[in-house]
């Protein structure tokens, strides 16, 4: 067994049981507990567990990891999605870019881009583009989150809906097995489900981590999108959903 085999088998054991051992862990895969230890450093590092005393747990369904680690985890795997959507994207388009560091990485990647008309509600991304002469940024007013910077509510809405753009691009903290797409925040799911409607073509960013996390607020599902960019190989699960539905997956 790889050390990516047995670090996958680590995240199902903690699912299915909500709390696994260092001891347990140990005697399961014949390893020593050194090796264990560095497997749950690396996969709380990635935001898959939650490290404990002595294991290992699940991560919280209701309350996400916070700004300043999130900016950090997986940070090579953002960057190389970013670059592969920035690719997607032509000169000359509009877009929404919604909140996420993700989609903040993207924003970063479409700086060599020429003439973009990009609305965001992300103050993080408006930051980073606001320098490009040639861009139009157009910030959704509402209700602005301390915590990264992310505009939010009714009012976010309303200005959502005033639009309709080529494309959407979106990030998320989990996609469940049957497609679902999961966040924290029902306000911030609603803000997404407005760039939804109103982008002809939607693109969803996330790496790898994401298909292992159950927030508790429901999104929106995968068939909805029209590609999915990540960095390895989804589950079996939606990957059949994608192919049904005929969203096309871009792997970085």
């Amino acid at each position: 067994m790889t050390q990516q085999e047995r670090q996958d088998a680590i995240v199902e054991l903690v699912k299915r049981q909500g709390y696994a051992a260092i001891e347990q862990l140990t005697l399961h895969f014949s390893v020593t507990p050194q090796t264990i230890r560095r497997d749950l450093n690396a996969l709380a590092e990635e935001g898959l567990i939650r490290r404990v005393h002595g294991g290992a747990g699940l991560e919280s369904s209701t309350v996400n990891t916070a700004y300043s680690t999130r900016k950090t985890l997986n940070l090579d795997a953002k960057q190389r999605i970013g670059n592969l959507i920035a690719q997607h994207i032509p000169h000359h388009a509009s877009l929404f870019i919604n909140i996420g560091t993700s989609n903040e990485v993207i924003a970063e990647a479409l700086q060599n881009h020429r003439g973009l008309e990009v609305i965001t509600n992300n103050l993080n991304v408006a930051a980073t583009l606001q320098h490009k002469e040639d861009f139009n940024v157009i910030i959704a007013g509402g209700q602005v989150r301390s915590r990264d910077g992310g505009i939010i509510g009714e009012a976010t809405i309303d200005f959502i809906n005033q639009f309709k753009v080529d494309f959407g691009i979106i990030g998320i903290s989990g996609i469940d097995e049957d497609g679902s797409l999961l966040e924290f925040d029902y306000q911030e799911a609603r803000v997404a489900q407005a760039i939804i409607r109103n982008s002809r073509q939607v693109y969803l960013a996330a790496d790898h981590s994401k298909f292992h996390r159950n927030p508790v607020v429901r999104q929106g599902n995968i068939t909805q999108l029209d590609a999915l960019f990540t960095d390895r190989r989804p589950p079996d699960t939606i990957c059949q959903l994608l192919d049904t539905n005929d969203v096309a997956l871009h792997l970085a």
